[in-house]
């Protein structure tokens, strides 16, 4: 019986996994490929054999595409939609070419180009997957923080960087490559060198929503069912558009949305904790950096170098400068969380002068960070590559070795991290505008 069981199990398994089913759902939604005729197979145009398994890290194989081959040389080689030419055939239809939306951070592919016959969805499903990436997180977090409510923000960050690492950590040690190609179209490739199981973004998409909505139903007020359905609605739809983007496949995404659930399990019941000490505990300061530097060594120690390193190190370097940040505000009285006797909290009525200083509280908070960033770029990235022996006139390379990426992204997303939370907000009294 639970041979049956199991075989029945890996058969599904089997099933879900078979990129296929990203290639039928991507031309239901209206993408449609520019593959070269000697890429598919005469009789059914199936892909070459992918299954589920371990297998080393292999780049797609629309690498050397990006230039051109096997789409339109006279179509400008620009990422996103193109527009329409009225001269080519697909334009008379609606359709528009388009490249991946970001080329590959490792490779400098810029990907095959394809075809969309359905602009809405293309819009919608962008719009999800940049919901789960980290660009968007880096932005959400401070708004939260700075215009509704420091707590929640606190220990989202918290949550986002455990999930990061036990999602990039998984990956590397599972090491399933990405859907093949053809039939799937990658409409992005940025993360396409990475590994694929479980799916980081279905996670992150999946635990963030969740846990903003337990940290704050109850505190806040709101209907149950709205902060319930907003939740849902952004994980489906990150969760969605992965497969869409032709990243994963049906199988890596349940499996992520599963697994985030299982973290969120584990971190709820204990974030409360967690803040707890990072505040008020005497060695925090010590504790919080040796772990999160400790966790980086562990993930970069798993496979060789891919996007997923930095995006790891970026979320840990950001959540241990916001940790410091948090224990320094304790410290110095400069905690502006409200009383337990103010709750439940409830939204302020919305007018043109609260919307006018929230406004101005984002654009001023994010201009500093990214001024920051800009400058920690400047200084850190030349310093270690002095330091380690590396030439300074190849970044890309340079950051491909532990020695530089690991503390760049430390450095650099630390001093955001902390200057988030710390440094920002005292600005903010200093021009009245807390």
């Amino acid at each position: 019986m639970a041979d049956v069981v199991v075989k029945r199990f890996v058969q599904m398994c089997n099933y879900l996994q078979d990129p296929c089913h990203v290639a039928r759902f991507q031309h239901l939604c209206g993408v449609r490929g520019t593959f070269p005729e000697k890429r598919t197979k005469p009789d059914s145009g199936s892909p070459e054999p992918d299954r589920p398994g371990l297998r080393r890290r292999t780049q797609s194989s629309d690498d050397g595409a990006g230039s051109g081959h096997g789409g339109d040389a006279g179509v400008p080689q620009v990422n996103g939609l193109q527009g329409d030419d009225p001269s080519k055939p697909d334009a008379l239809d609606g359709t528009a070419r388009a490249k991946p939306l970001r080329r590959n951070s490792l490779t400098g592919d810029v990907g095959q180009e394809f075809l969309i016959h359905n602009k809405i969805l293309f819009y919608l499903f962008t719009f999800g997957t940049e919901l789960g990436n980290e660009m968007f997180f880096i932005i959400f977090f401070p708004f939260l923080l700075w215009n509704i409510d420091a707590l929640v923000s606190r220990r989202l960050i918290v949550v986002w960087a455990w999930n990061l690492f036990v999602g990039q950590s998984t990956k590397d040690m599972v090491r399933w490559s990405r859907p093949a190609s053809p039939p799937v179209v990658k409409v992005e490739v940025f993360y396409n060198t990475e590994y694929s199981m479980p799916s980081t973004h279905a996670m992150t998409g999946t635990a963030i929503p969740f846990c903003l909505f337990m940290l704050t139903y109850g505190r806040w007020q709101y209907p149950f069912l709205l902060g319930f359905s907003v939740a849902l609605s952004w994980s489906v739809l990150v969760c969605v558009s992965r497969v869409y983007m032709g990243m994963h496949s049906i199988l890596e995404v349940i499996t992520g949305f599963l697994y985030s659930l299982l973290v969120l399990a584990f971190f709820c019941p204990i974030l409360h904790k967690i803040d707890g000490y990072y505040m008020t505990g005497q060695l925090a300061p010590l504790v919080v950096i040796v772990s999160h530097v400790s966790l980086g060594l562990v993930a970069f120690s798993l496979d060789s170098w891919s996007t997923s390193r930095g995006d790891t190190a970026q979320a840990l370097g950001t959540a241990a400068g916001a940790a410091l940040a948090s224990h320094m505000n304790y410290q110095l009285g400069l905690l502006t969380d409200p009383p337990l006797s103010s709750l439940p909290l409830s939204l302020p009525a919305l007018s043109a002068g609260l919307v006018l200083r929230s406004l101005l509280r984002f654009l001023i908070g994010v201009a500093v960070l990214l001024l920051t960033r800009m400058i920690m770029k400047a200084v850190t990235i030349p310093f270690l590559c002095r330091l380690f022996g590396f030439p300074a006139d190849d970044v890309r390379q340079a950051r491909q070795q532990m020695r530089v990426e690991l503390p760049y992204r430390y450095i650099v997303y630390g001093v955001v991290g902390f200057s988030c939370v710390f440094f920002v907000p005292q600005l903010f009294s200093i021009f009245n505008l807390a």
